[in-house]
């Protein structure tokens, strides 16, 4: 099937049928890797694992996130191929199904793994496409993109446990036909990335085109985004298995784990808009300062409160996500998906990374006070907020802009 085309006028107004279909790959695929956590439990039931064993299903998919993100962003850069999207979100649809019939713990690492591999393909790509199409309004573009990942990992969660409370893991290779569906759809309406032109640089050129004035506040920006991966990644892979330990069902954690991810759905989408209209920094210090504090008023909350307190902590740990994608492409508007994987992938992939840290003290001293003291983070995010350069409404945030 042709890729489709597009006129010199599509360039020079946004495109809704295209943010929305990028915004669908997100949702699909986020939303078959959202099965996974909520299943842990299961899993380590099923094979007998430590908590740094459970750690280590979400560690390995950060660290294949900061292997391959980068790599698919500098390439998407560079050529026209729609083989990042379509084929990433194939891996994603046909590998997440079968953790439910893996026979053991290293086959379950494998298809966590192939699963993660074609996520870290789809998502720097498509991130970098959304300011191409989003006209005047990239704040709300990216917001939108981003819930479209956010909103996935809300609902999912709640469909799994529902899906293999009622059917069982072994009737979870059946849910690959709605990927494959969407795969069908996206094969006629996604157009390919449309390139940074930095083809013939070479990567060290490219590097230098894309980040030479620009490496100190990104870097700044992606220690940010390191710190809040690990808090985020930290609850969202052991806040399961806490509560589950205490008693709560397989659906009321998974309701936790929805709350959270909705959350931070509707405060990104919130945080957009208002960055198109008073920039970046206020909004990094009002999500990130109270965060601290409603990590562990969920810690401390009672059990009828636990919900309630996984929402808000959700809502203020995830609203900065599309302001960090977004905040670097204006930074680095040549390299688009190559500073999105930075944002996305390596930081992501990094925190991620931590987790199985966080497994290991957990089976030390005990969850609960090891992520209370985990919830103490975003009060360094926070100290570090008025180092990153604010937005110049109406422009792009360029070299001079951010030295």
């Amino acid at each position: 099937m042709s890729i489709p085309l597009e006129t010199a006028a599509d360039r020079s107004r946004s495109n809704g049928q295209v943010i929305f279909a990028i915004t669908l790959v997100h949702f699909s695929g986020d939303f078959f890797s959202s099965f996974i956590i909520p299943l842990l439990p299961l899993f380590a039931g099923k094979f007998a694992l430590t908590l740094a064993q459970v750690g280590l299903v979400t560690g390995l998919s950060r660290i294949l996130a900061f292997i391959v993100q980068p790599l698919t962003g500098y390439l998407a850069d560079r050529y026209r191929t729609r083989v990042f999207v379509l084929g990433g979100l194939s891996l994603v649809v046909l590998f997440v199904p079968l953790t439910g019939v893996a026979p053991g713990f290293p086959l379950l690492l494998l298809f966590v793994g192939l699963a993660s591999i074609g996520s870290s393909m789809f998502h720097p790509t498509c991130a970098g496409m959304v300011p191409d199409y989003a006209g005047r309004k990239p704040g709300l573009s990216m917001s939108v993109f981003n819930t479209g990942g956010t909103l996935s990992f809300g609902v999912g969660p709640i469909f799994i446990a529902w899906y293999v409370g009622a059917y069982g893991l072994a009737a979870m290779p059946w849910l690959m036909g709605l990927g494959l569906a969407v795969l069908v759809y996206l094969l006629g309406v996604l157009p390919a990335p449309r390139g940074e032109g930095l083809k013939d640089l070479g990567f060290l050129g490219s590097m230098q085109d894309a980040f030479g004035g620009v490496w100190r506040p990104i870097l700044v920006l992606w220690f940010i985004m390191v710190l809040r991966s690990y808090t985020g990644q930290s609850f969202f892979t052991f806040m399961p298995v806490l509560f589950a330990g205490e008693g709560h069902s397989l659906v009321s954690v998974g309701a936790m784990v929805s709350l959270f991810t909705v959350g931070g759905a509707l405060s990104g989408i919130l945080a957009g808009h208002l960055s198109d209209r008073i920039g970046f920094r206020k909004i990094f210090y009002v999500t990130h300062g109270p965060a601290t504090p409603a990590f562990l008023l969920m810690l401390s909350a009672g059990r009828g409160w636990v919900h309630a307190t996984a929402f808000l902590a959700g809502f203020l740990v995830l609203a900065t996500l599309p302001l960090g994608v977004l905040m670097a492409q204006e930074m680095a508007p040549r390299g688009k998906s190559m500073v999105s994987s930075l944002m996305m992938g390596l930081a992501f992939g990094t925190g991620g990374m931590l987790a199985p840290l966080t497994g290991k003290l957990g089976d030390l001293f005990g969850v609960r006070p090891v992520l209370a003291v985990v919830g103490l983070i975003p009060l360094l995010t926070t100290a570090l907020v008025p180092l990153l350069p604010e937005r110049r409404t109406g422009r792009t945030l360029g070299r001079k802009d951010a030295a």
